[in-house]
C-alpha cells in the first residue's frame, strides 16, 4: 500500500496529514517529529504561554480517526531513495512530505553559558516563563518580532528589561526607519530599555557585555536573533537547498527529486503574482500550503501563490501585515498615529502592494483584499483614517 511519510510534526506537517484525509487519501501516512510533543500551536509561545494563562497550546488531533502512524521524538538525520534515516533508525517511504521548518539562531557559545534561552520550543516557552519572575534582570538580545513579544511579557512579569538591538531601530530588518521609529516609543511606555545600535560582545552568566564597554546585568537573557531552516538533513540527498538552507521547490511545491514536496517554514517557492522567489515563514502559510500541496500529491495541478499574511502582539498592539512590499514603492501613512492605531501602505503606481496595521483590524480586513486584488487605490483618500478602506478603490 502506497506510504506517505510527513517529517516535522508541526503546523504544517500536521496540516498536511489532515489534507491527505480531507481530500481522500486512503494510504498509509506516517508523522515523524523531533519533538516528544505532539503538534502544537507556536504564536501562543511567547504571548499566552510566557503570560502563564496556558502551558499547553497542543492541537486537537485525533490520530486514529486521522488513521496516522505517530513517530514523535525522532530526528531525521538524513534522506536516500526510499527511506528517511533517522536516528533511531530508517523510516521508508513512497512519497515523501518536507516540513521539517526552522530551528532558532543563538550566539557563539551562548549554549554554554547558564541563564540563556531561545524561544522556538514549548519546552523553550516554559523554561523562560519559570525565569520571569517579579525583580529578575532580563536581558533581550534582538528587537524583531519574538524580541518584542518577549519583552512584553517580561514588563508584565515586573521584571526590569532590557532590549538590545545592534541595527538603528527595532524592526529594521523587513521595515523602513520611517516605521521602525514608530515601535521606539512602545518601549519606553512599557518600561522597557532599549539600546539601539548595540552589539553583544560576549555572554557570561548573569551579565551581557556590550562592545561599547557597558556590563548589563542579567538574571536572564534571551536571544531572538532570528532562525535558519532545520534542512541539514538533506544534504546529499539531491534535493535541491539554496544558500540560505531553503529548499527549493516549484509552484506545485515539488522539489528536485521525484515523488518529494516540501511545505512550510523551509520552503523558497516561485511566485509569479511578486515575480520572485520567495519564502513565508508564518503561521498562515503553515495552514494554507499544504492544501495545495496535498492537492497535487493527489494528481492535482495548482499553483502555490499567497499574498503573505501574519501578525503580533506587542505591548497591548495587535500588528498586523499584508502583502510584500519593495524597497522602491511609496510609503504612505494612513492617520497621524498619536492615538496608538494607525496603518501604512506601500504602494507601486496605483497599486496598494502591502499594508501595515497598528490596532486596526478593520483596515487589514478590508485592506487585505485591495492587496490580494491589485484594485487601483486612490492614494490621498487612503491616507485620511476617516475614509473606511473599502471605499478607497478608484
Amino acid at each position: 500500500m502506497d506510504n506517505v511519510l510527513v517529517v516535522g510534526a508541526g503546523m504544517a506537517g500536521l496540516q498536511t496529514v489532515v489534507a491527505l484525509r480531507d481530500q481522500g487519501y486512503a494510504g498509509r501516512v506516517t508523522l515523524l517529529g523531533a519533538e516528544a510533543h505532539a503538534p502544537y500551536d507556536r504564536p501562543p509561545l511567547s504571548k499566552e504561554v510566557l503570560a502563564g494563562k496556558t502551558d499547553d497550546t497542543s492541537f486537537e488531533a485525533d490520530w486514529a480517526a486521522l488513521e496516522t502512524e505517530v513517530l514523535f521524538g525522532r530526528t531525521a538525520t538524513g534522506l536516500r531513495p526510499g527511506a528517511v534515516d533517522t536516528d533511531a533508525g530508517p523510516v521508508t517511504f513512497d512519497r515523501l512530505v518536507i516540513a521539517t521548518g526552522s530551528r532558532v539562531l543563538n550566539l557563539p557559545g551562548a549554549a554554554e553559558v547558564p541563564g540563556v534561552h531561545v524561544l522556538r520550543t514549548i519546552d523553550d516557552a516554559r523554561a523562560l516563563r519559570a525565569a520571569l519572575v517579579p525583580g529578575a534582570h532580563v536581558v533581550i538580545v534582538g528587537a524583531g518580532w519574538i524580541g518584542a513579544e518577549v519583552a512584553t511579557a517580561a514588563a508584565a512579569a515586573g521584571c526590569p528589561t532590557t532590549v538590545v538591538e545592534a541595527l538603528h531601530a527595532p524592526l529594521a530588518g523587513p521595515f523602513p526607519d520611517a516605521i521602525g521609529e514608530r515601535f521606539v516609543p512602545w518601549y519606553a511606555e512599557a518600561g522597557v530599555e532599549l539600546l539601539l545600535g548595540a552589539r553583544v560582545d560576549r555572554l557570561e552568566p548573569g551579565a551581557v557585555h556590550l562592545t561599547d564597554g557597558r556590563r548589563l546585568r542579567a538574571d536572564a537573557i534571551v536571544v531572538g536573533i532570528g532562525v535558519r531552516p532545520a534542512t541539514e538533513w538533506l544534504a546529499d540527498s539531491g534535493v535541491a537547498v539554496n544558500d540560505r538552507g531553503f529548499v527549493e521547490v516549484d509552484d506545485h511545491l515539488v522539489t528536485s527529486v521525484p515523488g518529494v514536496y516540501a511545505v512550510g517554514d523551509c520552503v523558497d517557492f516561485p511566485s509569479a503574482r511578486y515575480g520572485t522567489r520567495m519564502n513565508v515563514e508564518h503561521w498562515d502559510n503553515a495552514l494554507q500550503a499544504p492544501r495545495v500541496l496535498v492537492a497535487n500529491l493527489l494528481g492535482g495541478d495548482q499553483a502555490y501563490d499567497p499574498v503573505p499574511y501574519f501578525w503580533s502582539d506587542q505591548f497591548g498592539r495587535m500588528v498586523q501585515y499584508v502583502g510584500r512590499h519593495g524597497a522602491g514603492e511609496e510609503l504612505v501613512f494612513r492617520g497621524a498615529g498619536e492615538d496608538d492605531k494607525w496603518a501604512a501602505g506601500w504602494f507601486a503606481g496605483d497599486r496598494l502592494t502591502a499594508l501595515l496595521a497598528v490596532a486596526r483590524p478593520r483596515d487589514l480586513a478590508q485592506g487585505r483584499k485591495l492587496v490580494q486584488l491589485g484594485t487601483p487605490v486612490d492614494r490621498e483618500r487612503f491616507a485620511d483614517p476617516e475614509n473606511p478602506l473599502k471605499s478607497v478603490a478608484r
